[in-house]
């Protein structure tokens, strides 16, 4: 039976109710996905993701005992008040380990907070595609395909790791079903630019054109590391906790 596969390229374009029944993956190459990959791995025992900065505040009051780190951005950059930004070289074994981050950023926590209806969300960027993939194909129903997006308008970077995992669950055609055009798309996007222009294609994309006008160059190339971390982050409403299947 052919596997479904739906890409949503902002999370403004579905109904939450969309995804019910299904395994959303949440992605958000530059940063998000790829910074709580990074904390997850460093030894954070859990990823809380806030809306907003006075929730992420709030939070941090609240759970003394768990030795809260605040990490996040605004518009790329480290918030006021918080102990980290939203580069994954910030969240190390001596920044995290051991500690819960509460985290909030300007589209990532977004669209996993509108992914909270489907099944089970996780959370994907080229760090941890192989556990991604195994995870969209071990879901009983639909994957979704969640692309976070900048600002509102849609971004090249999480369309090309929605084309990687695609690409990954050998949807050549015959073993998925695309239910829309967003799919091929973003299949085209990746078969046209794997392996070697990975980079240079996040480097030209609007998120990577923001992280290079704010310095964060070694950020894009890390971002766009393939199979980095054998880890699966996974988002509970229930309890509002990321935390790391491996």
């Amino acid at each position: 039976m052919a596997r479904e596969i739906v890409t949503h390229f902002l999370p403004t374009l579905f109904d939450p109710a969309e995804l019910r029944g299904g395994t959303a993956v949440v992605i958000d190459v530059l940063r998000a996905s790829t910074t709580i990959c990074h904390a997850l791995a460093a030894g954070a025992t859990a990823v809380v993701p806030c809306l907003e900065v006075d929730d992420a505040l709030r939070l941090k009051r609240e759970l003394t005992d768990e030795h809260p780190v605040l990490g996040g951005e605004r518009d790329g950059t480290q918030i006021d008040g918080f102990d980290l930004d939203n580069s994954p070289f910030r969240y190390t074994p001596e920044t995290v380990a051991g500690r819960t981050v509460v985290f909030t950023t300007t589209n990532g926590t977004r669209a996993l907070l509108r992914s909270a209806e489907a099944e089970r969300i996780v959370l994907g960027t080229f760090n941890n595609r192989g556990a991604v993939v195994a995870a969209a194909l071990e879901s009983p129903g639909p994957v979704h395909l969640v692309c976070a997006g900048t600002g509102g308008r849609i971004t090249a970077e999480d369309v090309l790791f929605a084309g990687a995992v695609i690409d990954g669950l050998g949807c050549e055609i015959e073993r998925c079903r695309f239910a829309d055009d967003e799919s091929r798309i973003a299949l085209e996007s990746y078969l046209a630019n794997a392996p070697d222009g990975i980079v240079p294609a996040l480097r030209g994309s609007l998120g990577g054109r923001n992280c290079l006008s704010l310095g964060f160059e070694a950020d894009v190339a890390r971002a766009a590391e393939l199979d980095r971390f054998d880890l699966l982050p996974c988002f509970s409403p229930r309890t509002g906790r990321i935390t790391a299947v491996v």
